[in-house]
């Protein structure tokens, strides 16, 4: 790792690890509502014979050929050589980073955006040039900002669309003009797009496979409900996925064969679980519309174009974290706080869980801000 120094503490998953396994509801996470084992079964077909015949054996480093096969014909261009299988998208984004950065590379990143996605460059010495979601413009992109933010020294731009925490996307146009200005300048593009299936009034954003330097991450843990997978991946030129071959070497070397089973045929089935979630989702946001327009006075809110989570402004909220923190202990509903996304004034507030519970979670989010409202200490 080229001059890797301390990693600051992840904020996200620091807070995680304290509340999301204790929490009664979740209305945090940025992901859809898990699937079992049993369930993906009897929706997929996969047969008891067919989990029989897996051979626990060593695995190719790029991944098993038929699991990037599926990955290339339904995110790619079709070519599994261009296509890496990852131990999530973490490992995707460590060695995307790892590999292709050297202190002191200028690179461009979003604001607030997911601590994976900077935090890497910012502990090897990148000099981080951010490129700002504002509240006050409804977390719009401007992509004409990006494009005086890309210079000559940019060494990479590196973006998550549909948007974590924001739920804010870019249109097909503004998208092949960030493509643009990063091949103007020779910068990778990093497209990390672990909600590219999950959008609401727009088709999903292609992978911008057109551009030789530009890297698109994928996911099973956000869209098709199956984060205990672990399962990832990047898109790119063979020259690029070579670099990152070279440091799997020294860490996981290969995925699982029973969980490349699992992957491929997620993946070529993906209506029957990426369909069944986007459809809870659709209603979910419906829901959390509606409880916004009846908390107007308590929090602002900016719609979703993609993803499962929003990010909230708490109105009369003093202190977000010491709220996040007393709605777990009090309530058992599992919110976060933005300073995990450095913006303490928001909460990230996800709705990708059963309906029914994301309901139940919303009343119990109501009951404390009504208390706090009516002057209770946070």
């Amino acid at each position: 790792m080229k001059g890797m120094m301390g990693l600051a503490p992840a904020l996200l998953e620091g807070w995680m690890r304290e509340y999301y396994f204790q929490a009664e509801i979740d209305i945090g996470s940025s992901g859809v509502e898990s699937f079992s084992l049993g369930e993906i079964r009897e929706l997929l077909g996969i047969s008891q014979e067919e989990l029989d015949r897996v051979v626990l054996g060593d695995g190719e480093t790029l991944g098993g050929l038929g699991l990037r096969k599926a990955i290339a014909e339904r995110y790619g261009d079709g070519d599994p050589k261009r296509v890496i299988v990852t131990h999530g998208s973490s490992e995707s984004i460590f060695l995307i980073m790892t590999a292709l950065l050297s202190p002191g590379d200028e690179i461009v990143v979003l604001d607030p955006c997911y601590q994976q996605l900077f935090g890497i460059a910012e502990a090897i010495g990148c000099w981080l040039k951010v490129w700002p979601l504002r509240f006050a413009s409804r977390f719009a992109p401007d992509v004409d900002e990006v494009k005086r933010l890309i210079s000559r020294r940019t060494r990479m731009v590196v973006v998550n669309f549909p948007h974590n925490p924001t739920g804010a996307s870019l249109s097909l146009a503004e998208q092949n003009e960030l493509v643009k200005a990063a091949a103007g300048v020779n910068a990778y593009l990093v497209w990390d797009a672990a909600f590219a299936d999950l959008t609401y009034d727009d088709p999903p954003l292609p992978a911008p496979v057109q551009y030789e330097r530009a890297i698109s991450i994928g996911t099973l843990s956000k869209a098709f409900g199956l984060p205990g997978l672990r399962v990832g991946w990047s898109l790119s030129s063979p020259s690029v996925l070579a670099r990152f071959v070279s440091l799997r070497d020294y860490t996981n070397l290969h995925l699982s064969p029973l969980i490349e089973l699992i992957a491929r045929r997620a993946i070529e089935g993906s209506e029957h679980l990426v369909g069944r979630r986007l459809q809870q989702a659709r209603v979910n946001l419906q829901m959390l519309s509606s409880w916004c327009d009846e908390h107007q006075d308590l929090v602002d809110w900016v719609r979703p174009r993609g993803g499962v989570c929003s990010f909230l402004r708490l109105r009369r909220v003093k202190n977000v974290e010491a709220f996040c923190r007393r709605l777990a202990a009090t309530h058992g509903v599992l919110l976060v706080p933005g300073s995990c996304f450095r913006h303490p004034s928001h909460v990230r507030l996800g709705f990708g869980e059963a309906t029914a519970k994301v309901g139940e979670g919303l009343s119990r989010l109501s009951a404390l801000l009504n208390a706090t409202a009516g002057g209770a200490d946070c």
